[in-house]
């Protein structure tokens, strides 16, 4: 038990939004933070799930261009999430996953139970990146989800074979010619029909529309998405 304090008092557990240090035996967020909870609402686009105005039924982005994925759901407007998102990809709270996880299956656990998925499919890193980093995000995230859900993970399904450049480097016609041939099936022999791909950030759906397509041409007939967060797009 004393170990366990002077653990605590030389690392604190540290609130997954504000980073403020957390009261000891405390996880998640704390109080200011829970109270003031910013989650997706309003009037969301049909597809993807992006904010829209009132009398529309889609966002810019959908309405203008096809997607290969049926539909797609988020927590939180990107903007308010962003500072977290950073440290949980890039400065190793792992921890996060679980947050962001539990959160996800309060808000959207009727709406998977709708699409019935057989699987849940991360965004898969390119080996070397993975790595580098020492993981991937969309996987830790999955496979929060896969322990609270009960629905499996395979996160080998889909193979990166491509190392392309960050989406917020590219815009528009450069992110499609940026994903082309960046993804595979690792199996020929698919027998799923419902799959949902899992990702932390979609901003225009490029990278889920280029993994989506390679699902649909191996047999996978429905594939929804679900992300932590969601930009604005173009």
């Amino acid at each position: 038990m004393g170990g366990l304090t002077i653990f605590s008092l030389l690392f604190p557990a540290r609130c997954t939004i504000c980073d403020g240090v957390l009261p000891i035996g405390q996880e998640g967020i704390c109080t200011r933070c829970r109270s003031g909870i910013q989650y997706l609402n309003g009037p969301l686009c049909y597809k993807c799930g992006k904010p829209i105005k009132e009398e529309e039924e889609y966002c810019y982005d959908c309405s203008r261009k096809s997607h290969w994925f049926k539909e797609a759901a988020a927590l939180f407007p990107y903007a308010y999430i962003r500072p977290s998102l950073y440290r949980f990809k890039y400065n190793g709270r792992q921890e996060y996953g679980r947050f962001f996880a539990n959160q996800m299956a309060m808000r959207l656990t009727d709406k998977v139970r709708r699409w019935k998925p057989q699987a849940l499919v991360p965004v898969p890193m390119y080996h070397r990146k993975k790595r580098i980093r020492g993981y991937n995000q969309a996987e830790i995230l999955a496979r929060e989800l896969s322990r609270i859900w009960n629905i499996p993970m395979l996160e080998n399904l889909v193979v990166r074979v491509k190392n392309t450049r960050p989406m917020k480097e590219t815009d528009g016609t450069e992110r499609q010619n940026n994903l082309k041939k960046a993804f595979k099936l690792a199996k020929n022999d698919v027998k799923l029909n419902t799959i949902i791909i899992i990702d932390d950030i979609y901003t225009t759906g490029s990278t889920v529309d280029a993994i989506a397509k390679v699902c649909r041409e191996g047999g996978i007939s429905t594939i929804y998405v679900l992300s932590v967060s969601i930009g604005h797009g173009f």
